[in-house]
């Protein structure tokens, strides 16, 4: 069949596919991403007790994870309803329409009046990147302020993008606490009209969220200096149990005539990790203007990802639009973030039985669902290798994965891996 292919096409095609064979010869593989490696190292470890504090979605106190009863019931409801056909474009609407207000409040002035430009996205991560290109695409020389530390894929999200990053102070390892100061002195030295990425509450990886006072503090000097403030809301809940407080600063930055760009998720408080729900919002000086950037925003995610699945937007959607879902969802975050908070109680507590000489006070000072524990990373991998326990290099605990029936344990090795530095540093000293 193939006989009208002469010698002359057989070398192209030969040729050809010599050529195709070598596209990708010169791609390297890229750097692991952290999180992900720990996670590997984990479930190749078949030690039966092992503990991977390396995991960002909520557990419960069994260790497995957990799917709020308000998800579980919004699920039947659609399957009884047949409402996966639904039309797209009406739900999408009520989708962002019932996000915002959670962020902003339900009686806020930007959703009375339609001052916002809002669009689904793939998650937090999506609409961080939708952000990040609709900033490129209007602002091509400006860049962002990323606080340091701040979540690994951030640096991803905004290099990608091709968008400079900078970083301001954030995190003080000597107090363990918040750097406000050099925070506060970072944003008056950044030039005028920068874009800062800010984490509202239970900020990840440190756990350290500024005051209700300076966060006026923080929205005054934003004034003053034209800075753009994009917030990246992961964790709404997760910091008091209380869906509003956890918004406070979104809504003081409101409060003092900012436009504000916000990303949100419901991958860890409403247990959707897996399909994937987020939100970007902008809010804009009028309806005209919202039209606009909402009409851009929509192009640039049509090019990248078209839309979301409709599946978990229906759910977000039926549980943030039903006022009795709603209640027992605030119910089910503030039992959350609860049981976070006993962990922390618990962890510390333990370390000072234990006669522990150093201070892990931070540990209950720290909110949300990471805990910046202090270890060093030569620490971090002793604890892999003598207990079988994984975190991040950096130290940072997962308290969701923090158990009941793990903590004692926990303790205990990193009582014993801080004792073993400290006997090696006292050893050192004696002898010199």
């Amino acid at each position: 069949m193939w006989s009208y292919i002469n010698e002359r096409t057989a070398t192209r095609f030969l040729s050809t596919s010599a050529t195709a064979r070598g596209w990708w010869k010169h791609v390297r593989s890229a750097p692991k991403d952290p999180i992900v490696s720990v996670n590997e190292a984990f479930l190749a470890d078949p030690f039966p007790h092992k503990i991977n504090l390396g995991v960002g979605t909520y557990r419960d106190d069994d260790g497995k994870p957990f799917i709020p009863h308000c998800v579980r019931e919004a699920e039947a409801k659609i399957e009884r309803c047949k409402l996966v056909n639904s039309n797209s474009s009406a739900v999408t609407s009520k989708f962002v329409l019932e996000s915002v207000k959670l962020a902003y409040g339900n009686d806020s002035y930007v959703v009375r009046e339609g001052l916002f430009a809002g669009v689904p996205a793939l998650s937090g991560t999506g609409a961080c990147r939708l952000f990040a290109e609709f900033q490129r695409h209007f602002y091509p020389d400006s860049q962002i302020y990323l606080p340091d530390p701040t979540w690994s894929n951030h640096h991803n999200i905004w290099g990608q993008a091709e968008i400079p990053i900078k970083t301001f102070h954030y995190y003080n390892p000597d107090t363990k606490g918040l750097d406000f100061a050099a925070l506060i002195n970072d944003v008056k030295n950044a030039p005028d009209c920068s874009f800062f990425l800010l984490h509202p509450c239970a900020h990840n990886p440190t756990g350290l969220d500024p005051t209700e006072e300076q966060w006026r503090e923080i929205s005054y000097q934003f004034k003053v200096k034209n800075h753009f403030p994009f917030f990246d809301m992961a964790y709404q809940g997760f910091s008091t149990g209380d869906l509003d407080k956890d918004a406070i600063a979104l809504r003081i930055f409101l409060e003092d005539g900012h436009l504000i760009g916000c990303a949100q998720t419901f991958a860890k408080n409403m247990g959707l990790f897996g399909h994937k729900v987020g939100c970007l919002s902008v809010l804009c000086q009028d309806i005209k203007q919202a039209t606009a950037v909402k009409s851009q925003l929509q192009r640039i995610a049509y090019s990248m990802y078209s839309s979301p699945h409709i599946h978990g937007i229906l759910l977000v959607t039926m549980i943030l639009s039903d006022p009795d879902m709603k209640t027992l969802w605030r119910k089910e975050i503030n039992v959350m973030a609860k049981r976070i908070q006993t962990m922390r109680s618990t962890l510390r507590q333990s370390l000072e039985n234990l006669d522990s000489s150093f201070n892990w006070e931070h540990i209950t000072t720290q909110g949300g669902m990471f805990c910046f524990s202090g270890l060093t990373p030569y620490q971090v991998k002793l604890l892999e290798k003598l207990f079988h326990i994984y975190m991040t290099d950096d130290g940072r605990i997962s308290m969701a994965a923090v158990t009941t029936s793990n903590v004692k344990y926990l303790a205990n090795a990193i009582h014993q891996v801080t004792r073993i530095d400290e006997e090696a540093l006292t050893a050192c000293n004696n002898k010199f």
